[in-house]
């Protein structure tokens, strides 16, 4: 193993379509299964119309994110991004807003996936058994965290594909007239979308795994790209399947959405069996590959000094941020016996939220040479990034307001006694990463 602070490079072991893949399987689990209920209580009737504000968000935030990753491809994404382009702060903005934000998002596909095959009682503990298995898989190698990932999105997608047009052929079952879920307006439609943007950010996988990307200034882009045309025309349709079978009410209420629609159905004896079985492997997907997300972040913020440095530590064999990964499952498992699946949605959103909002800031101080989208797009991404953090249900914005504060006072701290008596002023400048996409310096 070695040294712990010691910047040494992960293995360049990922092709385009195993990047688009871990992006997929990090959103398909995120938000099918678990964000459209809380969004149709926020938006109402404009359940719609708030998807089109998130994907029009996360669109943006993907062209910065791939324009980004592909001058500076090493791991940490938009920790390392601002960093660079904007100043140390900005970076540790981002990466402490994706690590509180991503580890929330941990426990919630952990809770997820125990809500579709465990009885009450039993659900918290197989949370906490998921997450040590995947931690497990994810601490021997990138390439079967890919491996097992492609398998489960091949899987899931098949499964979706059938349960949505079972459901679409279905005759739509009887609904009270009634209105729409409260929070229609302008606001509703703002805070539905940041709680379904909750389920576009998977794409950030791939920016955090640069690192271990083959030929990055060429894959990221497009699997960033490639993974977010897959997700989108998805979403969509599951939204309009929903709302046709079981309403703005019905879905605003139900718990898991996609089970409650099947169970409508004249095909219900095998369609919602198969809804659980797509729910459980696209949560445990998505678990997987978040995992891996938290501890490329993780392993960037240690080598630079803003988490412990024993976090920068990559395993000799394996070439993974072993102790990261372990830091970060331990932390997940506590969630998960402390949190519920709605609550943390909400505090993801934040926390993700605020990371692409220094991503987007970043790619405006890109030169004409690494620029590859129009500005426009990340001025739209900037402003909508701001407009749905201030959108986020009241709870959740003071929480994550408390804990980003938290962590920045943290860091005042830590760096005013690097520069105290004795100090030489300069700190530890090991692990200094790549300029304009050479490889990570050792």
């Amino acid at each position: 193993m070695t040294t712990p602070g010691a910047a040494t490079p992960l293995a360049r072991r990922l092709a385009t379509r195993d990047a688009v893949v871990i992006g997929v399987g990090s959103m398909v689990g995120a938000g099918l299964f678990t964000a459209f209920a809380p969004a149709a209580a926020a938006a109402g009737r404009l359940l719609v119309p708030a998807l089109a504000v998130a994907a029009l968000i996360a669109f943006c935030n993907a062209t910065s994110s791939a324009q980004l990753a592909a001058q500076y491809p090493t791991s940490g994404g938009t920790y390392v991004y601002g960093r660079e382009r904007l100043g140390e702060w900005w970076g540790f903005v981002a990466g402490w807003g994706f690590v509180i934000g991503k580890t929330a998002s941990c426990a919630a596909m952990a809770l997820a996936f125990a809500a579709y095959v465990a009885p009450p009682g039993w659900q918290r503990p197989l949370a906490v058994a998921a997450v040590v298995a995947l931690a497990a898989v994810n601490y021997r190698g990138i390439t079967r965290t890919a491996r097992l990932t492609r398998g489960i999105v091949t899987g899931v997608l098949a499964a979706l594909v059938v349960v949505l047009v079972a459901v679409a052929l279905a005759p739509a079952a009887a609904r009270p007239g009634s209105a729409d879920a409260a929070g229609s307006g302008v606001g509703g439609v703002l805070q539905g979308a940041a709680i379904l943007f909750f389920a576009f950010a998977g794409y950030a996988r791939i920016a955090t795994l640069g690192e271990e990307v083959v030929d990055p200034s060429r894959t990221i882009p497009r699997a960033v790209l490639g993974a977010f045309t897959v997700v989108v025309p998805l979403y969509a349709v599951t939204a309009l399947v929903l709302l046709r079978s079981l309403g703005v009410p019905g879905l605003a209420a139900s718990a898991a959405p996609l089970r409650a629609a099947a169970a409508a159905t004249p095909w219900s004896a095998w369609l919602t069996p198969l809804v659980g079985l797509a729910a459980a492997a696209a949560t445990l997907g998505a678990l997987l590959a978040l995992i891996a997300g938290v501890g490329r972040t993780t392993l960037a913020m240690a080598r630079e000094g803003d988490l412990p440095r024993r976090f920068a530590a990559v395993h000799e064999r394996y070439a993974v941020p072993h102790v990261a990964e372990v830091g970060v499952a331990a932390v997940v498992c506590v969630l998960v016996l402390l949190t519920d699946l709605r609550g943390v949605i909400g505090f993801s959103s934040f926390g993700v939220l605020t990371y692409y909002a220094v991503a987007n800031a970043a790619a405006l101080t890109q030169d004409a040479g690494h620029r590859r989208y129009p500005r426009v797009l990340a001025v739209i991404g900037l402003v909508g990034c701001v407009a749905l953090v201030f959108a986020v249900p009241s709870g959740s914005l003071v929480a994550g307001v408390v804990v980003l504060a938290g962590g920045l006072g943290g860091r005042l701290v830590v760096t005013r006694r690097r520069v105290g008596p004795g100090s030489d002023g300069g700190g530890d400048t090991r692990g200094v990463l790549p300029m304009d996409g050479g490889s990570t310096a050792t």
